[in-house]
């Protein structure tokens, strides 16, 4: 077409069109179709984007400066479109030197990344070696915080628990002949022992309770009360001095008579020290932990619950709970992998992004008169939504309309 021109015209349409001279030079060479894989991949990485973006502001410009003839602030135009192309080079720049940041920034990410993955592992198995012991600490602190007496109550299980064994095994061949000439067989000694163990297991515990409702009525000062519990008690000393520790006592015997000839304690002397025992042991019992124990034990067998008055009882700590560092560690690394993940997504967009807003620039500053983006773009939050640059943009051409209307 532009040799079927002579002269003057010829010029003319010479300057409109002159992007028709490089551009398809220009694109067949960013694209690089001939080349070498490496070579192909780095030309269409590194230049189809600034030469497409050149060649579209080539033609916006030759549309720009037809449209200067009837504009009404030429000079202010010439200006802006000077600096549509000042903001599209600086974008360019900015585009190849980002690219270098993104793979920097990006090989810097992983190193860090990886840093932070083998602390972390090395820090999940510090939690994991070290928690049986903060489990331990957390049910001390829980322990010695409540005011329900945890001790006394493991106590008080544990001394049932070895009354019941002591006499379990005193009393075991008393058992097994009892019920021997009652069925007139031999009972093995692993059958006896534990249905055995239970019953005297819940017969002391039941003696530390008769125990304790005789201190409430005690307290209470009810004569009628006082006198049943009492009863119940003395019954209580009677069944266990007679079947438990007489049996402790008779077993002591052979020791004491080898000390002295003809020695015979007698039945007088046995059931005494029998009942002398029982007293010293429940009183040592009572005063050291049963006393705090026992009640709290049968309001959990009465359905009571372990609720206290007056009091203020400590917020509990979690068994299993993790230690605050590891927590804040967790907290402040998830913090950075998203605060770096953010840079490196970035660092990764803006760069072609502000070349494409540069030449958006060119097609709005052709229509409006005004650029559309405001460049550079230093982050993300510079880059606004949809809806934020369209009511910016009519806010803008209100208040030039609402200046021109005031001329």
């Amino acid at each position: 077409m532009l040799t079927e021109t002579s002269g003057f015209a010829n010029i003319v349409v010479s300057i409109l069109l002159f992007p028709m001279y490089f551009q398809e030079q220009f694109i067949t060479f960013a694209w690089g179709a001939g080349n070498d894989f490496w070579i192909l991949l780095g030309k269409r990485f590194f230049l189809l984007l600034p030469v497409t973006a050149i060649i579209f502001g080539c033609w916006l410009t030759i549309l720009s400066a037809l449209t200067i003839i009837v504009r009404n602030n030429r000079q202010q135009f010439i200006i802006s479109l000077l600096m549509t192309w000042w903001d599209l080079g600086k974008s360019i720049a900015s585009f190849w030197g980002g690219i270098f940041k993104f793979f920097f920034t990006l090989t810097a990410g992983l190193l860090s990344l990886f840093k932070l993955l083998v602390i972390g592992i090395w820090s999940i198995i510090q939690e994991i070696i070290l928690m049986p012991l903060r489990f331990i600490k957390n049910a001390g602190k829980n322990i010695v915080s409540s005011q329900i007496p945890w001790i006394a109550v493991v106590l008080t299980i544990l001394w049932c628990i070895i009354e019941a064994t002591i006499f379990t095994y005193v009393t075991t061949p008393l058992v097994i002949d009892t019920f021997s000439n009652i069925t007139g067989e031999t009972l093995s000694i692993n059958f006896i022992r534990i249905p055995l163990f239970i019953f005297l297991f819940f017969v002391v515990l039941g003696s530390y309770a008769v125990l304790s409702t005789m201190i409430e009525v005690l307290k209470n000062k009810k004569v009628s009360a006082i006198i049943g519990i009492v009863v119940i008690e003395i019954i209580v000393m009677m069944v266990e001095v007679i079947f438990l520790y007489r049996e402790f006592v008779d077993s002591l015997v052979p020791w004491l008579a080898q000390y002295s000839e003809g020695f015979e304690l007698g039945v007088f002397w046995t059931l005494a020290i029998s009942a002398f025992v029982w007293f010293g042991i429940r009183s040592l019992s009572w005063i050291l932990f049963a006393a705090h124990g026992t009640p709290t034990i049968m309001s959990v067998i009465q359905g009571k619950g372990l609720s206290e008055t007056n009091t203020r009882i400590a917020p509990s700590v979690r068994l299993t709970d993790i230690s605050f560092d590891f927590m804040a560690k967790i907290k402040s690394d998830a913090q950075w992998i998203h605060d770096k993940s953010e840079e490196v997504l970035a660092a990764f967009m803006l760069p072609p992004l502000q070349i494409i807003a540069a030449s958006l620039n060119f097609l709005t500053l052709l229509f409006t008169g005004k650029h559309l983006f405001d460049l550079p773009f230093k982050s993300f939050n510079d880059i606004q939504k949809t809806s934020s640059i369209i009511a910016t943009h009519t806010h803008r051409k209100e208040v030039v309309g609402n200046a021109q209307a005031g001329r």
